[in-house]
């Protein structure tokens, strides 16, 4: 997941310091943000965007799909595990097969991906605010954590991350509906 998140970040800023230097300051297509590797790799900036999106699709979508599958898995009771064979975890390999053919299915409906990624993120970037004071409820508590609660400094750091997180989630809000 880590190395998926490296190669997003650097196909965001190449693509992003090419087109501010070309005067573009929009991307509405992946056509677009691919024509901006041009200069930088002329005829083959298809070839490497296109290499690029592919590979880190590969790398993501087995992890998102496993997770998908322990979260239903865990939240049901069943047993589940990529180490277990399909017949003892059917629930969780169902799943996962679900999962992965919900992706296909909404790569070859007619939405813009860009589009869809977009507001991927912005809907991941609310919920995780929920999901953050949640985890520091559970994390912080020694009654469900025992010897293994989160000390006072890592305490502090999380509660000034949720905080952080909800104050950009409100501000996205603001300028969404202000703007």
């Amino acid at each position: 997941m880590v190395l998926s998140n490296v190669i997003g970040f650097f196909i965001i800023v190449t693509t992003a310091a090419t087109l501010h230097v070309h005067g573009t300051t929009e991307i509405g297509t992946a056509a677009q943000a691919a024509e901006a590797l041009r200069p930088l790799a002329g005829p083959f900036a298809f070839f490497l965007f296109s290499a690029g999106i592919i590979g880190t699709g590969l790398l993501a979508v087995p992890v998102l799909a496993g997770s998908a599958g322990y979260a239903v898995a865990d939240t049901l009771g069943w047993e589940g595990s990529l180490e277990m064979p399909a017949r003892r975890a059917p629930g969780f390999y169902l799943v996962v097969a679900a999962a992965t053919i919900a992706g296909l299915v909404a790569a070859l409906t007619p939405l813009d991906p860009i589009r869809m990624l977009f507001w991927t993120a912005v809907f991941n970037g609310v919920v995780a605010v929920p999901l953050m004071i949640a985890m520091m409820i559970v994390v912080t508590s020694s009654k469900i954590m025992g010897k293994f609660a989160a000390s006072r400094s890592l305490t502090i750091f999380g509660i000034c991350a949720t905080a952080l997180m909800a104050v950009v989630v409100a501000a996205m809000l603001l300028t969404s509906i202000g703007g």
